[in-house]
């Protein structure tokens, strides 16, 4: 959510349609995604505005930090625009193929920023909004933030980088999140390893106003409160026993039969599962465990291979269909349960792609980067959040 106006320069961004804004705050460059009414859902425009502003600041002396916000009341960011990409699945268009291509070498590039990178986790923080935030160095969480990676209820699988993120997260939590596509507030956000600092919303217009000229550690110091306790956090002695296992139907048992501490709560979760489409399951679950071998960009082309695979299945169409379009919260899954999902069907949607790989470091945008040598940085926040 927005937290500050003042000082405000608006760049060309306006004259194309203003869905995102960019500013300049002293040596603080500042990013306002604004489409307050649909929760800043990302356009392909977006994303390629984001990429092209991103790379500019990397090689501008003038920048010192960048701050990425939401306008509006309602959040961060929501995740990708699924209309658009349900439009284009029913064209039979290759728009949501190059979206994702730009969107995830914005995601690569905020993760080896060559400089502090901080976003405000406020409010709804979905998805694609996962992605533009939780791989930045200074994330901020407050006592509005409800996150998630919900794909697989539009029968889909984590993207942006989630899989990578949610692999490392402690014990088996990342696997429940994923799996349940659960709304996570800021003490789970923070267990997680999704966001580093906790500060009250209230507070936001007085952090953005310290990092016009405070480095981000020192601004952020002022304002960082102690968290409320994670709920996942002291679920742990369920989560890490049934989910501890590399096939999903296991998974559900698992939760179906235990007794004690937590008995409602993993028998919730297994009735959630069961409701997701059972193909997005096996291959969220296939794709989190292979990710936990993998660096982030080596993940991101997983995931990439992964979403190929899903626009030309039914699922991810009807899911969208279910809970955005017709909003009769009734998908029909094919197939319809988890026994139905073969281990040969999951396999192929990690297979190499006839139409082309993931590019993530085009020759246009190494050229347009400051001289550097990005991917000791890109390992070292990695290892930090391992």
């Amino acid at each position: 959510m927005t937290a500050a106006t003042d000082n405000t320069t608006h760049s060309e961004a306006e004259s194309a349609g203003a869905d995102v804004l960019f500013e300049r705050r002293g040596p603080l460059g500042v990013i306002t995604l604004n489409r307050p009414r649909a929760v800043n859902a990302l356009t392909a425009g977006m994303v390629d505005l984001l990429l092209r502003q991103l790379t500019a600041w990397a090689g501008d002396d003038g920048v010192a930090a960048v701050l990425v916000q939401g306008a509006g009341e309602r959040g961060l960011c929501a995740g990708g625009d699924i209309v658009a990409i349900y439009q284009d699945m029913l064209h039979g268009g290759n728009a949501t193929a190059d979206f994702w291509q730009t969107e995830y070498r914005l995601n690569s590039l905020i993760a080896r920023y060559p400089k502090p990178y901080v976003a405000l986790m406020d409010g709804l923080v979905l998805g694609g909004g996962v992605g533009i935030s939780a791989h930045g160095d200074v994330r901020v969480v407050t006592e509005r933030t409800r996150m998630g990676m919900p794909e697989t209820t539009i029968g889909f699988a984590p993207d942006v980088g989630g899989t990578f993120l949610l692999a490392r997260a402690p014990g088996e939590s990342g696997t429940h999140a994923a799996l349940t596509g659960a709304h996570l507030g800021a003490g789970d956000a923070l267990f997680l390893g999704l966001a580093d600092h906790y500060v009250p919303s209230d507070a936001l217009p007085g952090l953005v106003a310290a990092l016009e000229h405070e480095s981000p550690d020192a601004a952020v110091a002022r304002f960082v409160e102690e968290p409320p306790a994670s709920v996942l956090a002291g679920q742990r002695e369920w989560i890490d026993a049934c989910y501890a296992s590399d096939d999903a139907g296991e998974i559900v048992a698992r939760l179906r039969a235990w007794t004690g501490p937590g008995e409602a709560e993993a028998a919730e979760a297994a009735a959630t599962i069961e409701a997701k489409s059972p193909t997005s399951v096996k291959v969220t679950l296939a794709s989190l465990r292979r990710a936990a071998a993998l660096t982030l960009d080596e993940s991101l082309a997983q995931e990439y291979r992964a979403g190929i695979r899903f626009l030309a299945g039914p699922d991810f169409r009807e899911g969208i269909r279910a809970q955005v379009v017709d909003k009769d919260r009734n998908p029909h899954w094919k197939p319809a349960t988890l026994a139905e999902v073969l281990p040969g069907q999951v396999d192929r949607f990690f297979q190499p792609l006839d139409g082309g790989e993931l590019d993530l470091h085009p020759q246009a945008e190494r050229r347009s980067l400051p001289e550097q040598n990005p991917q000791p940085e890109v390992q070292g926040k990695e290892a930090d959040r391992a």
